[in-house]
């Protein structure tokens, strides 16, 4: 062996946050074959294209609960589909103070932070052991100038986070504490929904602190209001497994419908 780290065979340095165990895992399977590839990059490509496209794929990297994939500040070398796990993105300013701006999940991809100026803007921590499959970003570049439908997938999958960034601001501005945990975990039902799960139950991998990050709620906001939702009957939640018991209201509470049960607001 060369005796490399493997953030060097990644062309990234190490990140300033703790050191993450990244281990390289040799890929045993391609798109076509992936569960997930409907969401993916590859999604709508014609067969001869994902062929080119499945010979970008370099060995599916593996990340600890925990490690840092990426962090800000460090130079793009490749996007990241998430083939297995989940985690999530946090922006630190310069006292360190972070806030979560997103979490991904399987067929999510990473990295689209740094297509601009080609720098990481964002720290994406795993949020159980996953796996992703690396994209080097100017290989993909080339081959998109080559086959338009896979620059076509690409604008998708950044339209697509425009979008999610889009509906976080509007919920931030506009809606209440209760509103907003219904809406976020409406949210996730339906991207499980998307992943061929239940909507109706499923498994937080993050933490309610996080959550409270991401909803601009406090901790102390996050347990009052899912214990109103557990005790109006409407979602159970225990530890970290959800379970929506009654889905129309729960949209209900996330548009301030009347009829939500005339539920008293939650101040943030």
């Amino acid at each position: 062996m060369s005796g490399l780290t493997d953030f060097q065979l990644l062309g990234q340095p190490a990140p300033k946050c703790k050191p993450p165990p990244i281990h390289f895992k040799p890929l045993t399977c391609r798109c076509s074959e992936c569960r997930v590839n409907g969401l993916c990059l590859p999604a709508g490509l014609p067969m001869h294209c994902n062929s080119y496209f499945g010979t970008l794929i370099g060995p599916r990297i593996r990340v600890s609960k925990g490690a840092a994939l990426f962090s800000a500040n460090v130079p793009l070398s490749s996007l990241y589909a998430v083939h297995s796990g989940s985690f999530k993105t946090n922006l630190n300013n310069a006292e360190g103070q972070g806030v979560i701006i997103n979490f991904w999940m399987t067929g999510d991809v990473l990295g689209l932070d740094a297509v601009a100026t080609e720098l990481h803007v964002c720290d994406a921590i795993a949020l159980e052991d996953s796996e992703v499959c690396p994209l080097p970003y100017h290989r993909l570049q080339a081959l998109a100038r080559n086959f338009p439908m896979l620059q076509q997938s690409l604008n998708r999958l950044m339209s697509r986070e425009i979008i999610r960034e889009h509906e976080r601001v509007l919920m931030l501005c506009n809606l209440s504490a209760e509103q907003r945990l219904a809406s976020f975990l409406l949210s996730l039902s339906r991207r499980f929904v998307s992943r061929g799960y239940s909507p109706h139950g499923f498994m937080l991998r993050m933490s309610r602190e996080d959550i409270g990050s991401y909803l601009g709620l406090r901790l102390e906001t996050i347990c009052r209001s899912v214990a109103h939702l557990r005790g109006l009957g409407i979602v159970n939640l225990h530890g970290r497994q959800v379970e929506i018991l009654d889905m129309p209201a729960l949209i209900a509470i996330e548009l301030g419908s009347p009829a939500s049960f005339a539920i008293a607001p939650v101040k943030a």
